[in-house]
């Protein structure tokens, strides 16, 4: 249904209105003047041409047709049920703006779900309808050396840096309270396993088996000493983090790709259905598809992980470690990507700008590198860049730091990952219910494109990775 102003506007959007609008407490003669031969003018056109165009062809026409949004001045009124409201007094008592002042931008169609292309449909469909598991391994799972094969090369660092993401730190670097966080993340202590390799009485022999040994014998005795598995953790008792979901050796066939194919992580960790509301996962139905695995989307790595926020890559000798950290660089900035553009449904972005949004490993037999990934906005433009928190030999000094990394991943799921999953609920939250989108029958795109998003007002409430944060999740 068309709201009067909705109607109004459409039918002279470029009738004067490339001027600037007053803000919304302005309220001049001449804006009263011009409004009065605006509606005259309008109220001529409705007689013979009323608006019959229906909300969501609007919504899915050409990006490239000019827009103009609707401003709220002081006395503009809203119908909601057959009631006027002033959306400023309505904020005032509410502390949200009404959900019809939200109307989608035609920007907003790239963030739609995506029909994956027929061809990469085909191998996974049947004709009864199944997917045999052959099927599965084969579309999903590459062998190493080919999944890696695109990050060997150092100019790869070049193309993703041409894109927009860059393997170094910003001029700002991050927040003082990312800042925090790597430290808070880092000195934690965490309960270690009893009994393991990397027992204190066994641990130098466990080193010297897996030296000039391929990845598969290092992901085989150490890779979980390293990088904890989040749903092993949940089966012996964290049940907070029954709300997570990994994928190992998985290929991200659900994701929208930045540069080049879509990433095949040894190790990635995200947040399943079960994380969010039935509510939530009906205003995310737009963005990721009805049956998730035959959509791409922005909010989705795999059909089953939402929003990832760790990954891990497994790799042999110093010279592959590098190849490792693009591959990280690149799952983890469609990553942060995803939690940008989310947050820019509801004009909220600004609050990640320079913000951990995810975290990285990339390690060997003996070296690990930790890395911190996180966004610089500036308006429309975001950028991606990695934070290096930490690089140690573990076999060093008797193994003084062979748990560090452990620790690390066991606080990032501990402390910081339930308050990043309820920033992302109280985001999805803010997106009105009542908004008539489709989910887009165009192809996947190839590669990203930045986003602008909801023409609405900024959140009132912001929250900060800070201290006080940190002390609340562990309460």
């Amino acid at each position: 249904m068309l709201f009067p102003q909705e109607q109004n506007v459409s039918r002279d959007r470029n009738i004067k209105l490339k001027q600037s609008f007053p803000s919304p407490i302005s309220n001049t003669p001449s804006i009263k003047i011009e409004n009065r031969q605006l509606k005259r003018k309008r109220s001529q056109n409705e007689a013979t041409t009323p608006s019959i165009i229906p909300f969501e062809k609007r919504l899915r026409s050409s990006i490239s047709q000019p827009h103009t949004e609707d401003t709220a001045c002081e006395n503009t009124v809203i119908d909601i049920c057959e009631k006027k409201i002033d959306p400023l007094e309505y904020w005032t008592r509410e502390l949200r703006w009404p959900n019809e002042y939200f109307e989608p931008e035609k920007n907003m169609n790239h963030l739609l779900a995506k029909k994956k292309s027929s061809s990469s449909l085909r191998s996974k469909q049947s004709e009864a309808g199944y997917t045999p598991p052959t099927s599965i391994t084969n579309t999903d799972q590459k062998p190493r050396e080919v999944k890696s094969a695109p990050y060997t090369r150092p100019s790869y660092t070049t193309g993703l840096a041409t894109k927009g993401s860059f393997m170094n730190k910003s001029d700002l670097s991050i927040t003082d309270a990312s800042k925090n966080l790597c430290r808070i993340l880092l000195e934690t202590e965490q309960k270690i396993p009893e009994d393991s390799l990397f027992r204190d009485d066994i641990f130098e022999k466990s080193c010297r088996k897996i030296q000039d040994r391929n990845e598969a014998r290092v992901v085989q005795d150490i890779a979980r000493l390293i990088v904890p598995s989040a749903e092993t953790l949940a089966t012996y008792g964290a049940t907070h983090l029954e709300s997570l979901i990994e994928s190992v050796n998985e290929g991200w066939n659900s994701s929208i790709p930045f540069y080049g194919p879509r990433p095949q992580p040894d190790y990635s960790v995200g947040f399943r259905r079960s994380a969010f509301t039935d509510d939530q996962l009906e205003k995310l139905t737009p963005f990721v598809g009805e049956i998730t695995d035959t959509f791409a989307s922005y909010f989705i790595a795999t059909w089953q992980i939402y929003l990832p926020f760790l990954t891990s890559e497994v790799k042999c000798g110093a010279a592959a470690l590098d190849t490792a950290d693009r591959q990280n660089a690149h799952s983890m900035t469609i990553a942060v990507r995803g939690t940008v553009e989310l947050f820019r449904l509801v004009k909220r972005e600004k609050e990640l700008d320079r913000e951990i949004l995810g975290f990285s490993i990339s390690h060997d037999h003996r070296t690990v590198r930790i890395y911190g990934h996180y966004p610089v906005i500036d308006k429309e433009k975001t950028t991606f860049f990695r934070h290096p928190i930490h690089t140690f030999d573990f076999t060093a000094l008797d193994g003084k730091e062979k748990w560090t990394a452990y620790k690390f991943t066991k606080n990032i799921y501990d402390i910081w990952m339930p308050i990043h999953l309820k920033r992302i609920c109280s985001v999805i939250d803010d997106i009105p219910s009542d908004l008539n989108f489709e989910v887009s029958q165009q192809s996947e795109p190839g590669e990203s494109g930045l986003s602008q998003g909801l023409g609405s007002p900024n959140s009132l409430e912001q929250t900060s990775y800070d201290t006080m944060s940190f002390k609340e999740a562990d309460d």
